[in-house]
């Protein structure tokens, strides 16, 4: 895949997928990975690409795009003129106002003049609006994908909606440190060989001047890194392992002894005592940029900040390694609510120039330019440069053919208060207490907050 140009892009959808979940009374548009519903690559459906692209006239149709991110209005306002210009095909992008996109669609949507291309960003909403998406596999759109992590699927195996953009999260290194200490990336590839390096740090800490990971505090302002992101590796695991196709009433806890690997890892090789975690007041992000640990558990939308202290060469993002079987194989965790519909029910000749349109906008010199800085990493063949480093650590490993650890995170159900529990259990055991309380908040707190969400 070829890189993109550097964004600006901020972590407002990663905190907002971070705080919503399935059966959330107050959530209907969030994020939820793509279960493994089908198998199919990319390339198997490029033989069916002209029987599924549709019939229309691509330069006699229009494009109504109703668009949920607010701050891109400007940019795609103008990107669409220059669209206009260049092909004489009408553009209308109209952006709902933030936190009001699913009103905003279903009034739109019983309007004659209805959006043509719209965003269905989880199984939820794939459920609500599958009747309304055009099946894009093989379309010349679905056909400049470079990976099918971010497509999400109906029951029957219609590419309902596809990933535009994606955020990632892993754990960020500093190689520069690392080196200093006589190891390097290529040498961690799994959970056994980050914890004889992390642990191998932490004993020569003073002698070296820092240690192997930033704190882990568990206030508010940090603790969602664990009770949200990090708890993504056990639920991931259970979910690629039992199926998810949506919000399962109850969990089992299989990987809870992942979560546990990991999680002692990261508090005994600290420099900061972990009965001290819940109290919190750390600053982890400062730690790092200071040089004060080699790794530092948090996403792409890190780099603005961390680039001001540390050269590009330097910083890295690697997989949270956590002892899966096979996680040689894995990418990072990534995800997105960004992902593209096409309207069903518009005319053939609509179809066609918003699929058109969308090609346009992630082949063209302009669009993905325009794509990059608006909205980041873009899982598309022609794909600008982009000079963030993490965005392209994430976009390497998917060229490698390493699987896509799916933000599995946004199933959880009544999301603050399920994560509330789980922080009050790690804040016991990092006290001394049991991980038995642990596992009981994740598995019985699931089942409670899943029956108080949907009662």
């Amino acid at each position: 895949m070829k890189k993109k140009v550097v964004s600006a892009l901020l972590c407002v959808s990663m905190v907002a997928a971070s705080l919503v979940g399935c059966g959330d009374k107050t959530a209907d548009t969030t994020t939820e990975s793509a279960t493994e519903t089908t198998e199919e690559t990319t390339e198997a459906t490029e033989e069916t690409a002209e029987e599924a692209a549709p019939a229309g006239d691509a330069t006699a149709g229009q494009v109504y795009w109703l668009n949920f991110k607010p701050e891109a209005d400007e940019a795609l306002q103008q990107i669409a003129e220059e669209y206009t210009t260049e092909t004489g095909v009408p553009v209308k992008v109209v952006t709902a106002a933030s936190g009001t996109y699913e009103s905003t669609l279903t009034a739109e949507m019983d309007k004659s003049q209805a959006p043509t291309l719209f965003v269905v960003g989880n199984q939820a909403a794939v459920k609500t609006w599958q009747d309304y998406c055009l099946d894009l596999k093989g379309t010349d759109i679905y056909n400049e994908l470079t990976t099918d992590d971010f497509t999400l699927y109906n029951a029957d195996g219609k590419a309902c909606s596809i990933g535009y953009c994606y955020e990632s999260f892993g754990i960020i290194t500093n190689k520069k440190l690392l080196e200093q200490a006589g190891h390097s990336v290529d040498e961690i590839t799994n959970f056994e060989t980050l914890k004889a390096v992390a642990e191998d740090i932490h004993a020569r800490a003073d002698e070296l001047g820092f240690d192997a990971f930033t704190s882990s505090g568990m206030d508010d302002s940090s603790s969602w890194r664990f009770s949200g992101h990090l708890a993504n590796m056990p639920l991931y695991y259970e979910a690629k392992a039992d199926n998810w196709t949506e919000c399962p009433a109850e969990i089992k806890g299989t990987y809870m002894d992942l979560f546990k690997n990991i999680w002692d890892l990261y508090i005994n090789n600290s420099s900061v005592d972990k009965t001290t975690l819940a109290t919190g007041g750390y600053d982890a992000e400062a730690e790092f940029k200071d040089g004060k640990a080699v790794f530092f558990q948090n996403g792409t939308w890190e780099y603005g900040a961390l680039s001001e202290a540390w050269a590009d060469e330097d910083l890295a993002m690697i997989p949270i390694y956590c002892g899966a079987e096979g996680e040689e194989n894995a990418g990072l965790c990534s995800g997105t609510e960004n992902c593209w519909a096409v309207n069903a029910n518009a005319s053939a000749d609509d179809q066609a120039a918003t699929i058109a349109f969308m090609k346009w906008l992630v082949t063209s010199e302009s669009g993905t330019k325009m794509m990059a800085e608006q909205f980041g990493e873009i899982p598309y063949k022609g794909a600008a440069e982009n000079g963030n480093v993490f965005f392209q650590d994430a976009a390497r490993l998917i060229d490698e053919g390493k699987y896509t650890v799916e933000w599995t995170f946004s199933y959880t159900p009544n999301v603050n208060d399920w994560r509330a529990g789980v922080v009050a259990a790690m804040n016991q055991y990092d006290a001394g207490g049991s991980w038995d309380d642990v596992v009981t908040a994740f598995t019985a707190g699931w089942a409670a907050q899943y029956k108080a969400a949907n009662e």
